[in-house]
């Protein structure tokens, strides 16, 4: 069956996240902040609402209360009332602070912190009236309004709930002092905020996943966007050259962690390096499980040294072994004589017993058809 590439069923990539979020496009709910906002104002209002409703009263009778001296210069009255206005700017100023930096932190809860010059720029797509049409009588539309009046229903429901609940209260606070009314207000207002709190909060419970949700359907990609994708990011020569650094990376890594398992280090000296292993029980060749060159070559063998491995000076047996042979692959059949010689050597230091003369050092002949240079060209026959 042929793929629709219009049909958008796949997952989208982390390429496509990023592009949308550099374009200002993430999950966000409103109804989270709106909640969350609401949240700290109850938690102070728990808090300190005593202490604010009690200096309230204070502050609004001091207000009705003039000493003579504002009788007779009228010009001091300004400066009282910016008195009164200051000390009560001043007591609500915690609860401004709090619920400014919840509604921040709460802002970047379901998308993150975000600031995109392409989001705020003007899009002549936008005064599109199809576009405009769709906006207001999409899906998208009718869910919004389908929230709004849940929102606005379930607020109601809540209010008028706590307006019978404390209807007798209500009306008694007209014949009450002004000290005590002001504290029966700040208990009613207190507990009225948080049951309104706890209906924004269920709200905002089922907002937020949802907006989630729709953020990710939009994103989605077809088959076809995502090869296409695959194609740019692999046609890109900065990626392939990261891919192949990084592969080159694990790769060494794995190779160094076989040298510690290897009977020999053949070395150049300085330029090449060949970890070897050898066992004598076993049928087959001599395995070469490392090597390297210049800066990878000096790891080996200092890995060598690290674990008490041998290492035999053999210039043109480790250029032969470079340029012929594989990772964890035989030696080749024509460095057999070669590579035993020198394995030999290597095994008889391992048995040396005190007053018995240790085996000669070998100095081991490659072919003719073996000799390389460093730059891996075959020498002519008889050069050095």
């Amino acid at each position: 069956m042929a793929d629709d590439s219009s049909e958008r069923t796949e997952e989208p990539t982390a390429r496509r996240l990023k592009r949308a979020r550099d374009e200002g496009q993430v999950a966000r709910s409103n109804e989270l902040p709106a909640a969350a906002v609401m949240i700290g104002a109850v938690l102070m209002l728990l808090s300190l609402g005593g202490v604010w409703f009690r200096q309230l009263s204070v502050y609004f009778a001091a207000g009705f209360r003039l000493d003579r001296k504002f009788l007779d210069t009228p010009a001091l009255l300004p400066q009282a009332f910016s008195d009164q206005a200051s000390h009560a700017f001043l007591m609500v100023l915690p609860l401004m602070l709090v619920t400014m930096v919840v509604a921040i932190l709460a802002s970047g809860a379901t998308g993150g912190f975000l600031f995109s010059l392409e989001a705020v720029m003007p899009k002549f797509s936008k005064l599109s009236p199809i576009a405009g049409l769709n906006r207001m009588f999409g899906a998208n539309a009718v869910v919004e309004l389908v929230k709004s009046i849940l929102k606005f229903t379930l607020v109601s429901v809540v209010l008028l709930m706590l307006m019978d609940r404390h209807f007798g209260a209500l009306m008694a606070l007209g014949s009450m002092n002004l000290e005590p009314a002001l504290a029966i207000s700040g208990s009613l207002i207190s507990e009225s905020v948080l049951w309104l709190t706890l209906s924004l909060v269920l709200i905002a419970m089922i907002d937020a996943p949802y907006q989630r949700y729709s953020f990710m359907k939009r994103m989605r990609m077809s088959k076809q966007e995502i090869r296409d994708e695959h194609k740019d990011m692999e046609g890109r020569p900065e990626v392939k050259a990261q891919i192949r650094r990084r592969q080159r990376e694990v790769a060494t890594v794995r190779m160094m962690q076989k040298v510690k398992d290897a009977d020999v280090i053949i070395t150049n000296p300085e330029h090449f390096a060949i970890a070897l292993s050898y066992d004598p029980t076993a049928d087959g060749a001599p395995l070469l499980l490392a090597k390297g060159a210049d800066f990878v070559a000096q790891r080996i063998r200092e890995e060598a040294k690290n674990n008490h491995i041998e290492i035999f000076a053999a210039p043109e047996l480790a250029r032969a072994l470079y340029f012929t042979t594989e990772l964890d692959q035989p030696i080749p059949e024509t460095l057999y004589f070669a590579v035993a010689q020198v394995i030999a050597y290597v095994f008889s230091l391992a048995q040396v017993t005190p007053g018995v003369d240790p085996m000669p050092r070998p100095h081991p002949k490659i072919p003719e058809s073996m000799l390389f240079d460093a730059d891996g060209k075959h020498l002519v026959p008889g050069a050095a």
